[in-house]
């Protein structure tokens, strides 16, 4: 609640490995933000691996946030992201981005687990420093401590140059994964100085950052790292294969004008030139081979070391067997994409341009799809389900393959959501869109405003934190205030339901999953 974070006590103090610094404690939580855990990508650093911080000597504040990868401009806000996402991070954006922020209900050996949150925006966007991930209610309601990364993005932390730059630039693809791996490592050396336990961390992340978590779930680098995952709507089964992002960096250093032995210039470039060849060198690029499936041009590169395989593909990682996973989305995802579209926030759309838009991702099997879901929502418009069919297609035949491939190894428990409470806002047009469930995970609804005005949704979010922080805390999410939880098997396929009443629900959609999959995977 917005009460909960107004009142400064005093300011305290941590040794860290590269020098001291002061935060602030509010609401009876210590706040550090804008943390180094990596120096600076500028210069010879851009497209290499992360370098430590440098030390300092005093005691450096940590009052503010700090670090924002270079990233497109924002722009103009549109109105119905901001009913979501409330106010948005407009600091500067910079090659100095290597920062981290912590809140802690107490600097002593407590051993609290440790919740690292990594940020959505598709690893091209967004930040750590976004008002609606703000994790005091979170840290001090559930008693762990969370940590939020910033790392670099898009074409600084995703430009595969190994292919025309050799051993130098090897790692150049995966820079920004990297990163990820330094930020855990450093949560590593320093969680028991924030009062937090190194041995039970948890990774989660939503869209982009739950494509994070994916990918490190099969990074070898990464094993031991982190113990517990939690993807939300941003499951990732297969990312670029390195004959398509070779093909990428050649469009890029064309668009520049640079030949293969001039990547030195590279390193040199200023921010907005680097941004502009991005576009264009995308537009090169053919449909990928699993549309459906594969995800990121400038993303995650499977090279053969860092990332061996395909986190979910033709299976669940071995690498990260023992590690219990915890995912899902919302039950409306692409509501919030598809606002902007005239007839379909007007509903409006007709019976063709219903079909034709399913074909596009469906291909032959349009016709059953479209009458399953006929079938099922009978008294559902053609908008809605235009945006049910689009959110299986573009999220959540993902979410279910991965879960499907990790409860087949039988190694570690996966447990399945689907959080289904619908906005009020735009008089309930947006339903239970991308983003819905964020404030609810960090109990921040007082960001968002009036546009959660509805009954009962503060206790859902404190259900849905509650959950998220037991989790963090056992590796089951199941808690006193929601009903039994089974974990997911290939049985009985069960996914509990986020809403005002909160229900377990066996094989949802279990007709058309089957059909989802062959779609998906053909």
């Amino acid at each position: 609640m917005a009460g909960d974070v107004g009142v400064v006590e005093r300011s305290p103090i941590v040794e860290t490995a590269s020098g001291r610094v002061s935060g602030v404690t509010s609401a009876g939580v210590h706040v550090f933000k804008g943390i180094p855990y990596g120096a600076s990508t500028a210069g010879a650093n851009r497209f290499m691996p992360p370098r430590k911080p440098e030390p300092w000597t005093g005691v450096r504040d940590a009052l503010a946030y700090a670090g924002r990868s270079p990233q497109a401009a924002a722009g103009a806000q549109r109105p119905e992201l901001a009913t979501v996402w409330g106010p948005v991070d407009t600091l500067p954006v910079g090659e100095d981005c290597l920062t981290l922020h912590v809140w802690t209900p107490g600097l002593d050996t407590a051993k609290r687990p440790v919740m690292v949150w990594l940020h959505g925006g598709a690893f091209s966007y967004g930040s750590a420093n976004s008002p609606r991930y703000d994790s005091t209610n979170l840290a001090r309601r559930n008693d762990v401590v969370v940590v939020a990364v910033n790392h670099r993005l898009n074409i600084f932390g995703h430009l595969d140059l190994s292919a025309v730059g050799g051993e130098r630039f090897a790692q150049s693809g995966n820079a920004g994964v990297l990163d990820l791996i330094a930020a855990l490592e450093w949560v590593r050396e320093h969680a028991a100085r924030f009062g937090g336990d190194p041995g039970n961390v948890t990774i989660f992340g939503q869209s982009g950052g739950g494509g994070k978590v994916s990918a490190l779930l099969a990074m070898p680098r990464a094993k031991g790292l982190f113990h517990k995952a939690i993807v939300q709507s941003g499951a990732s089964v297969r990312f670029a294969e390195p004959e398509r992002t070779t093909r990428l960096a050649d469009a890029v250093l064309k668009h520049l004008g640079l030949g293969a032995n001039q990547l030195d210039a590279l390193q040199s470039l200023p921010l907005a030139r680097l941004q502009e060849a991005v576009d264009p060198a995308q537009k090169t690029l053919p449909r990928p081979r699993h549309p459906l499936l594969d995800r990121y041009n400038f993303g995650p590169v499977i090279d053969g070391s860092l990332l061996p395989a395909h986190p979910f593909d033709p299976a669940a990682p071995a690498v990260s067997d023992e590690v219990p996973i915890l995912i899902g989305g919302t039950k409306d995802e692409s509501a919030i994409f598809l606002a902007p579209d005239d007839a379909v926030w007007n509903r409006t759309i007709t019976e063709d341009d219903l079909r034709k838009r399913i074909a596009a991702v469906a291909g032959d099997a349009t016709d059953e799809l479209l009458a399953y879901y006929k079938r099922r929502d009978p008294g559902a418009g053609l908008s809605d389900r235009l945006i049910t069919i689009l959110t299986a297609s573009n999220f959540g035949v993902r979410s279910t393959l991965l879960a499907e491939r990790k409860a087949a190894r039988g190694k570690a428990p996966v447990w399945m959501y689907s959080f289904d409470w619908g906005s009020p806002a735009y008089d309930g047009r947006l339903k239970s869109p991308h983003s819905m469930d964020v404030p609810f995970v960090f109990d921040t609804l007082h960001v968002i405003g009036e546009a959660h005005r509805k009954p009962r949704a503060q206790t859902l979010a404190d259900r849905v934190s509650k959950a998220w922080a037991t989790f963090a805390r056992t590796g089951d999410p199941g808690h006193s205030t929601l009903p039994a939880w089974p974990a997911y098997d290939t049985m009985r396929r069960a996914t509990m339901t986020f809403d005002d009443v909160c229900r377990v629900v066996d094989d949802l959609d279990g007709e058309v999953r089957p059909l989802w999959e062959k779609v998906a995977t053909s």
